[in-house]
């Protein structure tokens, strides 16, 4: 049996190997900004308490990095495996707490290889910055369980309320807490005192500015998330539900994935000891919630991440209990983890990835320097007033690695704002001259309806590696009025 410094030790080590791996693929990487990366990076450009999409915090992130290291695409994504290696840390300590160093040391294990934070240390997204905040929650509340005091009860408000300026899923945490509270008596007597008013009080007023900046634009950040939702009339998706629980296995791990499931199974039985119970309710009510929504309407694979934070500690908590459970952990640790490395290690390479046709996958990452050099000598062949476009990613993307000093605006398919760059870079109403580049081949009937002139100026093909292209439409325009409609699609 290894003593607890020496299972902390073995896990730095690790932690420092990977991310020293990690860091070192982000540099070496040749691949563009994706559009919601750029569009991150646009943000973080324009420091605010809130934007259309999401809360604040990867805007603050990005801003944090790029003010120091400038603006080119590993300088972006800097944080990203930083902020993975600090969750698996918390991981670590929280079961530890709970449980033992070995439990903790292999829950560890299970977050920081799986392959979606394999995937997510080298993009910049808000799934990095939400679960870094969900781990230190998780953290805060089991040691202000063990040990209720003012440092825990700070420390668990700052972590709910930097959640949830990270991003709204961290809602997800709240009920469970509450019922924790209810329930579960160690966290009874922690938090139903003035403790857990101040852990209120604290996430609340981190959350405050957010919500006052939603209030002045219409509560537009609120209103996406709840229209990301999709609800139609017909409610009932059951092969959406199927695949949403397949891509769970390429989220979490083709083994660690059915393991969780038995874990829960028993929980359920009464088999684990007492915490693993709220471990359970962190991590399955995210599952349920978004097995929901993927069963009513759709769901991505990362919408329900959250529930990967305290996954992997009931996973070790019932894994470890039998010597073949634990066998089979580690060689599904060591079978996903080397074929994430053989994946990644074509993607470092555009040729090896265009050898082995994983082209599809980098697409949208590929040829942005010279999609916007193509854009930028089309538009200096007039005097234009605005370039406009007609797709969110290629306006973040046309910002990011520029298309000269002719103004770039949004060109609005339907009245409501829908994203961002829809709300506050809209194209101006008026008889300026506008090149009018378009993502959409069939948007052509629309752009009549908005523009008193009107002229198709032909295409072009970007390649993207074997057999794919980015085609962008040109079109010369002026006389805009924005539409009233609100049923384009």
């Amino acid at each position: 049996m290894l003593k607890d410094a020496s299972y902390a030790k073995r896990l730095w080590l690790i932690l420092s190997g990977l991310l020293a791996l990690r860091l070192l693929a982000l540099f070496i990487a040749p691949w563009g900004l994706h559009g919601d990366e750029a569009q991150y990076w646009a943000w973080s450009r324009e420091p605010s308490f809130g934007y259309f999409s999401k809360p604040p915090m990867i805007a603050w992130v990005i801003g944090a990095t790029t003010s120091i290291f400038g603006h080119e695409e590993w300088a972006v994504r800097l944080t990203a495996p930083f902020l993975h290696i600090a969750t698996t840390s918390l991981i670590f300590l929280t079961g530890r707490k709970l449980f033992t160093a070995k439990i903790g040391f292999w829950a560890a294990l299970i977050y920081t290889l799986m392959p979606a934070v394999w995937l997510s240390s080298y993009i910049i997204s808000t799934d990095a910055v939400l679960l870094l905040f969900w781990a230190l929650a998780l953290y805060s509340w089991a040691s202000f369980r063990d040990g209720p005091s003012w440092r825990y009860a700070v420390l668990l408000g700052v972590a709910l309320g930097l959640g949830l300026l990270s991003k709204y899923a961290m809602a997800f945490f709240i009920p469970v807490l509450v019922f924790a509270a209810l329930f579960d008596a160690p966290t009874r007597k922690a938090l139903l005192n003035l403790k857990g008013l101040t852990v209120l009080i604290i996430a609340a007023l981190c959350l405050t500015p957010n919500l006052m900046w939603n209030a002045a634009n219409d509560f537009a950040t609120i209103s996406h998330t709840a229209e990301n939702a999709n609800l139609q009339k017909d409610l009932f998706h059951p092969q959406e539900l199927a695949r949403f629980w397949f891509d769970q296995l390429g989220v979490f791990g083709l083994v660690t994935f059915p393991m969780l499931i038995l874990a829960f199974i028993a929980v359920a039985r009464k088999s684990l000891p007492s915490p693993a119970l709220w471990l359970m309710g962190f991590s399955a009510l995210p599952l349920l919630m978004i097995s929901l929504e993927a069963l009513l309407s759709r769901a991505n694979a990362n919408w329900a991440v959250t529930a990967y934070v305290a996954g992997p500690s009931l996973v070790a908590l019932w894994a470890v209990t039998s010597k073949t459970r634990l066998n089979i952990l580690k060689a599904g640790l060591i079978i996903q983890t080397t074929i994430v490395l053989l994946i990644a290690g074509l993607a470092t390479s555009t040729q090896t990835v265009d050898q082995f046709g994983l082209n599809n996958a980098v697409k949208r990452l590929r040829a942005w320097p010279e999609t916007t050099a193509i854009v930028k000598a089309k538009a200096a062949e007039k005097d234009y007033d605005f370039i406009a476009v007609d797709n969110r990613l290629l306006f973040y993307d046309f910002e990011h690695y520029g298309i000269g000093d002719t103004p770039l605006r949004m060109w609005s398919l339907n009245a409501a704002p829908k994203h961002h760059a829809d709300l506050t870079r809209p194209l101006p109403e008026g008889q300026g001259t506008v090149l009018l580049v378009s993502y959409y081949e069939n948007y052509s009937a629309y752009f009549q309806e908005d523009f008193a002139s009107l002229t198709a100026s032909g295409s072009v093909d970007i390649p993207l590696g074997p057999d794919k292209i980015r085609r962008l439409y040109f079109y010369e325009a002026s006389g805009y009025s924005r539409t009233k409609r609100n049923d384009r699609t």
